[in-house]
């Protein structure tokens, strides 16, 4: 799996590359975790290029969000294609993290956060 990566002020956004499955979860949270536990605000991964998502994908994402918790780092998902989408909603993983339909509308809501963390300090 290639796995792409850009920073946005405070956020990183993960942008990998195929199928998020047992070949490639192993990676995928590897490369979570790492960003998770990174420093940064906040995580976005964009699911533009992610056909597919099985168990240990979600396995993945579950792991990589209770890191965030306990890091304080925000972790979203976005642009989720539809049969991705609807696994997130069956499984109930739009519960575990925020889902935005757009990589725009995820960077907003990060860099809004942010100004709003800012202010309050």
């Amino acid at each position: 799996m290639n796995i792409g990566e850009a920073q946005h002020e405070s956020a990183i956004i993960l942008q990998p590359d195929g199928r998020l499955d047992q070949d490639s979860a192993a990676e995928f949270q590897e490369r979570l975790v790492q960003a998770v536990s990174g420093g940064a605000q906040a995580v976005i991964v964009d699911f533009s290029k992610i056909p597919y998502i099985s168990s240990v994908g979600l396995r993945a994402i579950m792991i990589a969000a209770k890191q965030s918790k306990a890091d304080g780092v925000s972790l979203s998902v976005a642009q989720l294609v539809p049969t991705v989408n609807e696994i997130f909603e069956i499984s109930r993983f739009n519960y575990v993290v925020t889902i935005f339909e757009s990589l725009r509308e995820a960077v907003a809501a990060v860099s809004e956060e942010a100004l709003k963390a800012f202010e309050a300090s």
